[in-house]
């Protein structure tokens, strides 16, 4: 799995987990706004961006390498993920506890889609149009990427196999929170844009109310799309959530 990372080793390292379809360079517009000094891990997840050689397998898969790139650290993280990579974050935080000491969950979903089948056969009859350049520009506006981030997404997009896509939208339609979030010790803020769909929101409450120490914030003016619509408001949060950068 291809790793960026930024700042010192030794400090508590902030994981940032991309969602699916894009790649870790989604954080960009994060990471400008971020501490300097903070030490950041910013993958891209298996099938996708640098690591698209490798096609994306499981949830189980992804979370078993995310968690040797903790063990590596030698140091407790603060896990961020979006969509794809919240729900890979909150089974870190559950299995992981001790890899984990802070979790960020930006729009998982947590309810399984009912019409999973339908979607999926129809995502891999039209899955051949995500390499065209002019259906990636479309889906990118969808996606709130920012003109300097065009290029990346069609690149990225293009690189994605229809195997990759198929496998890791179909964890993302049927994934369901592992009992162990409930007994999650560490932190958690749950997020969900306040224009997102309504199984979005139905999926935060119900991370919510799994781990009732946890908070939820519904973020004005916000689609599926945090990081990058709102980029300087979630790296202050962030900063605020994980206090000044260690040494």
């Amino acid at each position: 799995m291809h790793l960026q990372t930024y700042g010192p080793r030794g400090d508590r390292p902030l994981l940032l987990l991309h969602g699916g379809g894009v790649a870790g360079w989604m954080w960009d517009p994060v990471r400008a706004h971020l501490d300097p000094g903070r030490r950041l891990l910013v993958p891209d997840l298996p099938g996708h961006g640098h690591s698209a050689d490798e096609d994306y397998v499981s949830h189980t898969v992804t979370v078993a390498a995310l968690a040797r790139l903790l063990e590596d650290e030698g140091t407790p993280a603060t896990v961020a993920g979006f969509s794809l990579g919240a729900q890979l974050a909150v089974r870190l935080a559950a299995e992981r506890p001790d890899l984990v000491e802070r979790v960020v969950v930006i729009s998982a979903q947590a309810i399984p889609l009912r019409a999973a089948r339908p979607t999926l056969a129809l995502l891999g009859a039209t899955a051949g149009l995500a390499k065209q350049e002019w259906f990636a520009r479309l889906q990118a506006k969808q996606l709130f990427v920012p003109d300097d981030l065009l290029d990346d997404y069609v690149r990225t997009s293009a690189g994605i196999s229809r195997e990759t896509l198929l496998r890791s939208v179909e964890e993302n339609l049927r994934f369901v929170p592992p009992t162990a979030w409930g007994a999650f010790p560490g932190a958690a803020t749950i997020l969900v844009g306040s224009g997102e769909k309504n199984l979005m929101k139905q999926s935060a409450l119900a991370l919510h109310a799994a781990l009732p120490h946890s908070t939820l914030q519904v973020v004005d003016g916000c689609g599926h799309g945090i990081p990058l619509q709102r980029a300087a408001w979630l790296a202050q949060l962030l900063d605020t959530l994980l206090g000044s950068p260690e040494g």
